[in-house]
């Protein structure tokens, strides 16, 4: 969300562009000037290219209110200069929700596509079937074009490789069969072999396909990444990973005694409390900040943050983990019965999923077919 401005709301959903979108804009009109064309056919490029990203909010609409019918929410809509993204507080965990919320994106541009073509054909000008498969702008007429690339992004979409749509579709229909995390790394798999034949071609035909290709894999090896976080973290109560040896402060304290804390030892962030009531935090980002404002005698309530969220001990981490990345924070106090009994931090979380991991893969080693028993008696 950094570097990201609000430009209007959808359905009750908050739209940013990111400023790297202008760079986009700039590409195009400079791209038009030193091609020689003049400022009317530049301007009109660039409004081509709007109506594309007006098309895409569309896309990304059609997730954020297919997946709104399920409880889920959209936290936002970001435009990119490669796209857009909407991003969903979680995925459904039922396969054949999460096909429908996949397969909603495509299905708007393929909406906007059949629309267009039938006011065009009512018109008179019935859109060919060279042009509605020309991917490469032909300068006809501004609504067929408009079409082509809707039917385009739809096709690009559903592609079987993450981030695309298509790589969740995938992940859908190898869910039904298999267990959710194992389907998501064949998915993976699959769109990083995708990704390496799309740099493959890239080499030798169109350097574009270089960028496709990172874009690819790296978007299947965050989404692998995100999904074997999920399954270590589901079902696991905050009070097995959350920190039981923690120092406190006062907002009386100074802020040199923060200082000594930090120095003596691992912790970064303080909890500031007043009996057992939990008054703010004392991050080491506003600890420094303060000191070179004010000194080091200053007192911590100068410094310290007091709108922070707090979790339960008897909450599950995952739900505390979606807590730590809403605030961008590294750590959030743990109450229970609103009482202080522990911290739970990013850097712990990261450890427990480790261990994890490493405990999955020491039972896998052990008992190979474990996982699809499994499969079979939760069918």
């Amino acid at each position: 969300m950094r570097w990201s401005w609000k430009i209007g709301k959808l359905a009750g959903i908050n739209v940013y562009m990111h400023a790297t979108f202008l760079l986009l804009i700039i590409f195009i009109l400079l791209a038009d000037y030193l091609e020689g064309h003049s400022l009317a056919a530049a301007l009109w490029g660039l409004a081509f290219v709007l109506v594309v990203f007006v098309c895409i909010v569309l896309h990304e609409l059609g997730h954020a209110l297919t997946a709104r019918k399920y409880g889920i929410q959209t936290r936002d809509i970001i435009l990119l200069p490669i796209g857009g993204v909407a991003r969903l507080e979680r995925m459904p965990e039922d396969p054949r929700q999460e096909l429908r919320v996949a397969l909603a994106g495509p299905a708007v541009n393929v909406i906007i596509a059949g629309a267009l073509s039938i006011l065009l054909a009512a018109a008179g000008m019935p859109p060919t079937l060279k042009q509605m498969t020309n991917l490469r702008w032909t300068g006809g007429h501004f609504l067929t074009e408009v079409a082509v690339i809707n039917l385009w992004l739809a096709a690009f979409n559903l592609l079987p490789a993450f981030p695309m749509d298509g790589g969740r579709v995938l992940r859908a229909l190898l869910a039904t069969r298999m267990e959710y995390t194992q389907a998501t790394q064949v998915a993976a798999q699959i769109g990083q072999g995708m990704a390496f034949l799309f740099g493959l071609a890239g080499l030798f035909y169109d350097p574009f396909l270089l960028f496709i290709a990172l874009f690819v894999w790296m978007g299947a090896s965050e989404e692998a990444g995100m999904v074997q976080m999920r399954t270590s973290l589901g079902g696991i109560p905050v009070q097995r990973v959350m920190l039981t040896n923690f120092r406190t402060l006062t907002a009386d304290d100074t802020l040199a005694t923060a200082v000594n804390h930090i120095l003596a030892g691992w912790q970064q962030d303080f909890p500031v409390i007043f009996g057992d009531h939990v008054l703010g935090v004392l991050t080491r980002e506003d600890l420094i900040r303060a000191v070179a404002q004010h000194g080091a005698e200053a007192p911590v309530r100068q410094a310290m943050r007091r709108d922070v969220e707090a979790v339960d001990s008897h909450d599950m981490l995952e739900g505390a983990v979606a807590a730590l990345r809403k605030c961008n924070c590294r750590s959030l106090p743990v109450l229970h019965n609103g009482q202080l009994v522990g911290m739970l931090t990013t850097d712990n979380v990261g450890e427990f999923i480790m261990i994890q991991s490493a405990l999955r893969q020491a039972h896998a080693s052990t008992h190979p077919g474990d996982g699809h028993l499994s499969r079979a008696s939760h069918e």
